[in-house]
């Protein structure tokens, strides 16, 4: 058997506050006058504060050429947009420092492709795969403004291509620093929070359940699920402690599936994205809201927690749909091969039919 030779995110910073030592992180990795680039998430762009009542826009540290670029992440990031990027900085500046994510899992995803399309040739389309990525890119740092995708530590971007949803999987897409401030997350929409929050939390229970799993996964997805559960189960309020927990569930969660896999409901869910392009962390509640027969424990504790929280899950997305593109999301779904093996071992295809995919597709 041939183990994974796992690539981490190289420095870690924790705590409430920590985002105000990032002109210090960042000093010994500025290059000449290359400039520091700052994705920022465009929920920021109208001034939105974080948990000390500052504009998150007014604590970016600036210096010299330095720039902010807000990044529009109604929808999931696209190949286009990240080769748009890249030509962008590469035409403005030549060369940058490197490149910042300030956001949620789209906009961290998005960071990582850019810092990456800084030193590799063609168009991210070209890297979506496993391993495909030749050349590390600039450096890159993460400091996510929600929690719950495991973006800060995974070794993917996911991004939809032309003809796929499909992550730039490699040992050079981690980042080289993340920034975990839940001071950040504190004015964070109810529902994108919970639906985020879901995401780890189904990511755990994939995870735990799946056939790749093993005692290092084991260890942080068990972790993270103790977490999910303190916040959304057992708290009845949302305060600091909250979103201090969130985030470790997040990182926790995110470590667990890095050494695993995910399963069903993203798998699935990367096929309601692709074409209808619903949102990651919505998309997977969708899912998860009909995975009784491979989630049993799993789905009845999340449909708790949905009722507890008082969120709405949508019904009826796929209605009215034509066969085309029934078979679309089926052939994005079927290519994640790696989440159904997980899921339902190495005879998966035989129990996932293109007929029983149809069938649950025309449920959500």
């Amino acid at each position: 058997m041939k183990f994974r030779n796992f690539k981490m995110v190289s420095y870690v910073i924790y705590g409430r506050g920590s985002f105000n030592q990032l002109d210090e992180i960042l000093a010994p990795h500025r290059k000449g006058d290359a400039p520091m680039i700052f994705l920022v998430d465009h929920f920021f762009e109208k001034g939105a504060a974080t948990g000390d009542g500052k504009p998150l826009i007014n604590r970016i540290p600036l210096r010299g050429k330095d720039k902010v670029i807000f990044a529009d992440v109604t929808y999931e990031p696209k190949t286009t947009q990240v080769d748009k990027l890249a030509k962008q900085l590469k035409d403005e500046f030549g060369t940058v420092s490197g490149v910042i994510g300030i956001g949620g899992g789209s906009t961290l995803d998005l960071a990582k492709a850019v810092s990456l399309m800084m030193n590799n040739p063609g168009s991210s389309a070209d890297y979506q795969g496993w391993d495909l990525v030749k050349q590390a890119g600039v450096y890159k740092a993460g400091i996510p403004t929600l929690s719950g995708t495991g973006a800060e530590v995974s070794r993917t971007t996911v991004l939809t291509g032309p003809t796929r949803k499909l992550g730039m999987n490699s040992d050079f897409t981690p980042f080289d620093q993340i920034v975990l401030d839940p001071e950040l997350a504190a004015n964070a929409p109810v529902n994108q929070r919970f639906y985020t929050g879901m995401d780890c939390y189904i990511h755990c229970i994939e995870s735990l359940q799946g056939t790749y799993l093993n005692e290092f996964s084991k260890s942080y997805g068990e972790k993270a699920l103790e977490l999910c559960r303190e916040v959304f189960v057992t708290k009845d309020h949302w305060d600091t402690e909250s979103d201090d927990k969130l985030m470790m569930a997040s990182y926790a969660g995110g470590m667990s599936i890095a050494y695993s896999q995910v399963g069903v409901a993203h798998a699935v869910s990367y096929g309601l994205s692709y074409l209808l392009g619903t949102k990651h962390g919505i998309g997977n509640c969708i899912v998860m809201n009909h995975l009784e027969p491979y989630y049993p424990e799993g789905v009845a504790e999340f449909k708790k927690m949905v009722e507890k929280n008082n969120i709405d899950i949508p019904v009826g997305i796929c209605k009215g749909l034509t066969d085309e593109q029934f078979d679309t999301m089926i052939n994005v779904s079927l290519g994640m091969k790696p989440l159904w093996e997980n899921a339902l071992g190495r005879d998966w295809e035989k129990i996932m039919t293109r007929e029983k995919l149809r069938a649950l597709y025309e449920k959500l």
